[in-house]
């Protein structure tokens, strides 16, 4: 036993002193799950969780997915493979991010734990220790906390300019600032459906995008991008929504192009931890060196990814009827979240709630400087957002119609409280 007064012996060396992970998704979902057991599914609106629920509330499966993995032989689920990932899989997850916009390039994939995994390894190669890694102010927290663990730090440039469009003034002056101070930069977009405010980069954006990276060439800088892809399966068509990739075709060989992919949300295997990390580039030495850094990324971080998840991604991607059938699963899904959506974003306009303009994808934003005290005043009304940098986010993705109705008015009622 110890003494009073005795300090708590503390092991972990100094460096890591403080480490805690401040995750409100999981800390508000709880109090949420407890107000649920409390007062009854039917009183609480949880908007907190980011995975498909379907109308009765329950986190929902495609079918198609079930029934493939319940007939996978015992030797998928428990034989290891290798750490970039089983050929097939690799070639498949390419097939998939691209589908009819595959770029005129060299690419190449790993396999990774999810697409968290796929960031970490972007990060870990394509930042140095020290630097600093570009992202919208609005974003996923999660990237902080994955620089932050291996020693990069997060700057952000304003996602949207006075128009609601994306902000390129903002970002140049981000690419600039950052490449006055490193000799590399990386940059994370995450789009088609951004989270958490649901919003796409056009087509001309990403080549305004991709022209002020070119102009790093002339400073003697490299930059790498991230595409985070996680919610393009549920951004709209397919192919409509991946353009934008055919822009990736013969860029200069300081501009390298990574995309995340991740099974989460396209095949609903949110707890299966499997994804991709996509190498695009005009130089084979390159997408090389992308493969080699990769496989050694992942041997040291988690070995080898779900083997089962990826013989189920090549399953339905070699079978052209399996193909067609998930993109009608899918779309149900798409056209589901988008009602839930237009009941929201209708209701939101008639009560004059402001909120950022929605596109499509699991996430809703309502912006306001007073996040955390407007979130805690909505518990008490048994209403379970989620605070984020600049202001609240709703899992439209598992918010059932009926409960989305009088959502935004009880909201914008919570705000004149306060």
């Amino acid at each position: 036993m110890m003494g009073a007064g005795i300090m708590a012996m503390v092991m972990a060396v100094e460096s890591r002193k403080g480490k805690k992970l401040q995750d409100k998704v999981f800390s508000v979902g709880r109090a949420a799950q407890e107000a649920i057991d409390l007062y009854g599914e039917e009183q609480v609106v949880n908007a907190t969780v980011g995975c498909y629920g379907d109308e009765s509330g329950t986190l929902g499966c495609l079918p198609l997915v079930e029934k493939i993995y319940r007939q996978l032989p015992i030797h998928d689920f428990i034989a290891y493979a290798p750490p970039l990932g089983l050929d097939a899989y690799r070639q498949m997850v390419i097939e998939e991010v691209f589908e009819a916009h595959r770029p005129d390039a060299y690419c190449d994939a790993i396999a990774t734990a999810g697409g968290t995994g796929a960031i970490h390894i972007a990060i870990m190669n394509y930042s140095e220790i020290g630097d600093a890694v570009l992202v919208t102010d609005w974003h996923w927290g999660v990237y902080g906390s994955l620089c932050q663990e291996v020693e990069r730090k997060l700057q952000t440039f304003s996602l949207f300019d006075a128009k609601g469009a994306f902000n390129i003034v903002a970002f140049t002056a981000g690419v600039d600032s950052l490449l006055e101070k490193q000799d590399s930069l990386l940059i994370i977009l995450n789009t088609p459906a951004h989270n958490p405010t649901g919003y796409s980069l056009s087509y001309e954006e990403w080549q305004q995008v991709l022209e002020v990276c070119q102009q790093a060439e002339k400073k003697g800088k490299k930059i790498s991008i991230v595409v985070d892809i996680a919610y393009i399966a549920y951004a709209g068509e397919k192919n409509e929504v991946r353009h934008f990739m055919e822009l990736f075709s013969h860029l200069p060989e300081h501009l390298f192009i990574m995309v995340a992919f991740s099974m989460s949300k396209g095949y609903t295997l949110y707890g299966q931890r499997t994804g991709a990390l996509v190498g695009i580039s005009s130089s084979r030495a390159v997408i090389d060196e992308f493969i080699e850094l990769g496989k050694y990324s992942a041997r040291t971080a988690w070995s080898n990814v779900n083997r089962a998840a990826m013989t189920l991604l090549t399953t339905v991607r070699q079978d052209k009827v399996l193909c067609r059938q998930i993109e009608v699963e899918r779309m149900q899904i798409f056209q589901q979240i988008m009602k839930r959506a237009a009941i929201f974003t209708q209701e939101a306009e008639q009560c004059r709630l402001a909120i950022i303009p929605y596109q499509a994808g699991f996430f809703i934003s309502v912006p306001t400087t007073q996040a955390d005290v407007i979130c805690q005043r909505l518990q008490q009304k048994c209403i379970f957002t989620l605070p984020v940098t600049g202001g609240i986010r709703l899992g439209v993705c598992s918010i059932p119609e009926r409960k989305m109705k009088g959502l935004a008015k009880i909201m914008q009622e919570t705000i004149e409280e306060i």
